[in-house]
């Protein structure tokens, strides 16, 4: 085991990542760099020729009154039921918890919910699990998304996997005139207005243009691109896929409050899924729906959304965490969820 300390490592981890199947663009050094305000560590797994056979990407910020908390999403990236090298991850993490003076590790993993080895392992180990969250308010990266497999397929097999209604509102888009162009930086202002606009209508907090602006100088042209959809030259949708490895996801999307009936999130989608398609990706990722499938809950429309294009609704174990404080992460909890719940009863007396 050891850390990625200088730009030889550094240039060795980003190869395994990107090379890898469990590749995560939110184990990046490039993601890493847009989160300023954590500091990065990247602890890897080696075999006995000193190959690296396992990482993970661990955050750190320091919270008032608490303490360090060490944060990894999506990680780890490695052969997951492989206890050796799991193992070696988590005496890394161990190792900088006594740097740090970290009170919790928490690691929220793209492992799915029902895959039991790695549940025994991970306990074994000594990690906890928190698998009981539905909401997206709940845990920081959503425990349920909707996954499209496209390895090895053409546009016209996912195409004609789509439900008939979602390919009836991408082929009414176009007969509507909607278009799409790829947008520069500069675009990003008429993404963000409509960004807020569009969280002003759905209750959720939005980023400030300068993340966004931050992301694009860090990922873009090579593992991010901005799609904008116009409408007799207006823009009125935009979208952001990110791409990395064997992967794209969809990360951001919004709409204007008009034209929404020209459906152009339907073409965004089907814009953005062919891009993956010729970079011959894997995966497809719609990222996050609600766990509760209910036609009364406030996100369905999200759901229903989503699955009609045909992608695999997918649930992630949730997230395994080390309480290396016990108490003191029993009291941070409490804290977490008060702000949590303040600050979505405050987004809904906005509305």
């Amino acid at each position: 085991m050891r850390f990625v300390t200088d730009e030889d490592s550094k240039k060795a981890y980003s190869e395994f990542l990107q090379k890898h199947e469990r590749c995560n663009f939110q184990q990046s050094l490039e993601w890493g760099k847009i989160k300023k305000d954590w500091k990065k560590e990247v602890i890897l797994a080696e075999d006995e020729q000193s190959n690296i056979i396992g990482s993970l990407c661990v955050w750190i910020r320091k919270i008032p009154m608490f303490g360090n908390l060490m944060y990894a999403s999506r990680g780890p990236v490695c052969d997951i039921h492989n206890m050796e090298v799991l193992k070696q991850l988590t005496d890394g993490a161990k190792e900088l918890a006594k740097k740090y003076h970290a009170f919790v590790l928490r690691i929220e993993p793209d492992i799915l919910s029902d895959d039991q080895d790695f549940r025994t392992i991970i306990t074994s180990l000594g990690y906890k699990i928190k698998d009981d969250a539905k909401n997206f308010r709940e845990e920081i990266q959503p425990r349920y998304v909707f996954r499209l497999n496209i390895k090895g397929k053409t546009e016209e097999e996912i195409f004609a996997g789509f439900h008939q209604k979602t390919r009836y509102n991408v082929r009414l888009a176009t007969r509507k005139g909607v278009t799409i162009k790829e947008g520069t930086k500069e675009d990003l202002k008429d993404f963000h207005k409509i960004m807020v606009e569009t969280g002003s209508r759905d209750g959720f907090i939005i980023r400030s243009l300068d993340y966004f602006e931050r992301m694009y100088d860090c990922m873009a042209p090579e593992h991010m691109k901005l799609l904008m959809a116009y409408h007799e030259d207006k823009p009125i949708a935009g979208t952001i896929p990110i791409m990395y490895g064997n992967k794209t996801w969809y990360l951001y999307g919004a709409s204007s409050n008009s034209h929404r009936n020209l459906m152009p999130n339907y073409l965004l989608q089907w814009e953005m899924i062919k891009m993956a398609i010729a970079r011959k990706d894997d995966v497809y990722d719609f990222r996050g729906v609600s766990g509760v499938v209910d036609k009364d809950h406030p996100q369905y429309g999200l759901y229903r959304f989503k699955k009609g294009f045909g992608a695999d609704f997918t649930e992630f174990i949730g997230e395994i965490y080390i309480p290396f404080k016990p108490l003191m992460y029993v009291l941070y909890k409490f804290a977490e969820k008060s702000f949590r719940t303040l600050r979505g009863l405050k987004t809904k007396f906005k509305k």
